[in-house]
């Protein structure tokens, strides 16, 4: 009978453990909760853009003929006033003689109507006293200033040929020296175009010949930032970014300017980001795409919160259940976070600051360093009894 009485007492115990267990898997939330930890936060703009020289110079021609000679090749260093290609002379150098010839001729010509002056002038001279005498009709003197006035007009004539021919000299000299292809800075060569024999034609456009970068160790990257970010980026702020030829290496730089003209492709407007960039080590090298981060703001050891947890919001139905235990008025606006208190959730009110995409700074808040707060509701169980997982 004991026994009996015993079994009757333990079958009675486990009933009502099972009880209280069952209804709390009833009735009861899991959640997933992460603590609240202290650390860096960096709150960033990423673009991406190609890297290139600070100053890079096209050197073309302005005159057609064909390359004679080529003095510099890729990557060749060159300096300011360099001879870099030479254009085949020979017509130029004729065009120069004959322009020289013209001018030879011209001045010639100046000489012969500074002479017929004279004697113009002397005949009419002549003619004036001989009238005075009435030894000569009037038609002679009449004659004789107007062989004057041409003379003297031929003169101003044959100066201005002069001038002409000058100027057509100039021109040919100018064509010839057209012919040495200079380089007009320092720097190295980044590309050439022509060879040896080809035959250049700048009647209507320059062609390019060369392309020289001015310092290869001062590089510039012309970043696309998206218009909803452009309101946040600053000229002197700090930027980190890699390029796929060197994995794991972290280069940094500073935004030099931020330019108004707006890039429209396809409807999506970006704005060019200029970041200015050292490299002595030559590393870099022009074309290269980077990946850009700007920093718009830095925090170290702050108080931070998984931007998980800012996501996280209860069922509708569980807000019922938990009326109580959340907070009313204006507290409910904003960002808030919920925790377990009492075993049951329990929303606070938060302010945040700089997120870093997974992490974002809290600045005030009835909340503490480890504190856990629910980050997701894992499942929840029916009444029915059928577990419906959920994730947020």
């Amino acid at each position: 009978m004991k026994k009996i009485i015993i079994g009757i007492a333990i079958v009675i115990a486990l009933g009502i453990v099972a009880f209280f267990l069952f209804r709390k898997k009833e009735n009861g939330l899991n959640f997933r909760t992460e603590k609240i930890s202290r650390g860096d936060i960096v709150e960033t703009v990423t673009a991406s853009g190609n890297v290139n020289a600070v100053t890079t110079v096209l050197v073309g021609t302005q005159v057609s003929g064909t390359i004679k000679t080529i003095y510099a090749d890729f990557n060749s260093p060159v300096k300011k006033g360099q001879l870099i290609a030479q254009i085949d002379p020979a017509i130029f150098e004729a065009q120069v003689e004959q322009a020289r010839a013209n001018l030879l001729s011209a001045k010639a010509n100046l000489e012969k109507a500074d002479a017929s002056f004279i004697d113009a002038k002397r005949t009419l001279e002549r003619n004036k006293a001989l009238f005075s005498k009435e030894l000569i009709a009037r038609s002679e003197v009449d004659t004789a200033e107007t062989n004057y006035e041409t003379a003297k007009a031929q003169i101003n004539a044959s100066k201005a040929q002069v001038a002409q021919s000058e100027a057509s000299l100039k021109v040919a000299e100018t064509n010839l020296r057209y012919t040495r292809i200079i380089s007009p800075v320092n720097g190295i060569v980044v590309s050439r175009n022509v060879d040896v024999g080809q035959t250049v034609a700048a009647s209507f456009q320059t062609p390019t010949l060369f392309t020289i970068a001015q310092d290869l160790t001062k590089m510039q990257i012309d970043t696309n930032v998206a218009e909803a970010d452009i309101g946040k980026v600053r000229q002197g702020q700090d930027v980190e970014f890699n390029v796929d030829a060197y994995t794991g290496v972290i280069f940094k730089g500073k935004v030099s300017q931020v330019r108004n003209a707006p890039i429209n492709v396809q409807n999506v407007v970006t704005y060019d980001a200029v970041i200015l960039v050292s490299n002595p080590d030559l590393k870099l090298k022009p074309g290269m795409t980077a990946n850009v981060s700007i920093i718009i703001s830095a925090k170290k050891d702050v108080l931070r919160i998984p931007n998980a947890v800012l996501r996280f919001s209860m069922p509708d139905k569980d807000k019922d259940k938990n009326k109580k235990a959340q907070q009313k008025g204006p507290g409910q606006k904003g960002a808030g976070v919920w925790l377990i208190e009492n075993g049951k959730p329990k929303r606070i009110s938060v302010s945040t600051g700089v997120s870093d995409g997974g992490y974002t700074e809290l600045i005030s808040g009835e909340i503490k360093e480890g504190q856990e707060v629910i980050v997701e509701l894992l499942k929840t169980k029916q009444k029915s009894g059928a577990a419906a997982p959920r994730m947020f």
